[in-house]
């Protein structure tokens, strides 16, 4: 083989893997898409956040990876595991008599929970990246209900805070399941906390039941 075909061939593959590699970090391209399939709704999030300048996301996404990717969550006791159980349901039964307060016990249930999982607290600063690189597709209700905690007014309605928390509780149930154990449920707490039609009547009628009286609809409102 002569030089001259060596070294057209040694220039026909140095282009070619340029070509690749522009095409690997071109934003959008083939590790755009594979960021945005694994962090879902937060790339969006953090897209917005960028003002859709897609370069700046995917790298603060890569960042979050290469800072977080090999976090090795512990595992729960079956004791702890029943107290956050019965943590997070007291929260559901509180809601309705007291939905902002229940909102900052949730947000103070996950925070911990995740803490006790090997996700870093949330004043370091790293809690909601460490989340999203392993979790997510359910870091956004959590996100919501700490903004609602975290702003104190009284701007937010009782549906709003509702809403938050039944968000918030798929994180919650992935945090608990993660070692292959799901989360045991109090239904009628449930129940409660996802109604949204208040015509149904049967559901009404076993809150009245359980409620001394009193018709319950959408958690957190009362009917006379």
């Amino acid at each position: 083989m002569s030089t001259g075909v060596i070294i057209a061939i040694v220039v026909v593959v140095i282009v070619l893997a340029a070509a690749l590699t522009t095409v690997l970090l071109r934003p959008g391209g083939v590790g755009g898409r594979s960021l945005h399939r694994r962090f879902g709704p937060e790339y969006d999030r953090v897209l917005r956040s960028h003002d859709g300048d897609t370069k700046a996301t995917e790298k603060e996404l890569s960042e979050r990876l290469q800072r977080h990717g090999d976090l090795t969550t512990r595992p729960l006791s079956t004791q702890a595991r029943e107290e956050y159980t019965a943590n997070w349901a007291a929260v559901q039964e509180h809601f309705i008599d007291s939905p902002r307060k229940a909102l900052a016990e949730a947000d103070a249930l996950i925070e911990n929970l995740a803490r006790d999982r090997g996700f870093p607290d949330a004043k370091s600063g790293e809690h909601f990246d460490a989340l999203s690189v392993h979790h997510a597709r359910h870091l956004h209700g959590y996100r919501d209900a700490h903004e609602i905690v975290g702003r104190g007014d009284d701007a937010t309605s009782t549906e709003e805070m509702r809403e938050a928390l039944v968000r918030a509780r798929a994180m919650f149930e992935e945090l608990i399941k993660a070692d292959g154990h799901r989360a045991p449920s109090n239904r009628d707490a449930d129940r409660d906390l996802d109604r949204s039609d208040d015509t149904d009547a049967d559901a009404d009628a076993d809150a009245e039941k359980r409620h001394g009286g009193s018709r319950l609809g959408a958690l957190g409102r009362r009917q006379n």
